[in-house]
């Protein structure tokens, strides 16, 4: 009986639209440091299917047809993408030089992660983290009402 998820596969893989597979392939990479792992050719030389890979992470991505909307076809954003890397601050770097649309600069964030959030070509919005530190479970609802 094969694996379940296949090996190298996390339980839980988003799957992002963009209507420029190649260039979505390219851009993740030089921006986040993302490695791409398979391209799936599609009709008229197009890429049907790509994965990329970040430590144990995976996103799949594709151009299934023009009844998919992606955050740029639709004019609006309806999720985003929470990534843990290390060394959040010169991530940031990397990714403003490549062009990404800043949404929010690093910043602490009362539940221990310092973050910061961008958007890329086609409007998927991303925010990329680090755990600086640990914050007790029964702290969190305190601190959530005192940033409110």
């Amino acid at each position: 009986m094969p694996a379940n998820p296949p090996p190298n596969m996390p339980r839980i893989t988003p799957y992002l639209y963009y209507e420029d597979v190649a260039g979505a392939l390219d851009w993740l990479t030089r921006a986040f440091g993302f490695r791409e792992r398979m391209r799936i050719p599609g009709p008229e030389g197009k890429i049907a299917h790509a994965e990329m890979e970040l430590a144990d992470g995976v996103i799949m991505m594709g151009h299934p047809g023009p009844e998919y909307r992606n955050p740029k076809r639709l004019g609006q954003t309806t999720q985003n993408v929470y990534v843990y890397v290390d060394g959040v601050d010169e991530h940031f770097r990397r990714a403003k030089q490549a062009g990404a649309k800043i949404l929010h600069e690093p910043q602490d964030q009362f539940y221990g992660d310092r973050r910061y959030g961008v958007e890329d070509p086609e409007g998927h919005q991303w925010y990329f983290a680090q755990h600086v530190h640990d914050v007790a479970p029964e702290d969190l609802k305190r601190l959530a009402q005192q940033q409110h």
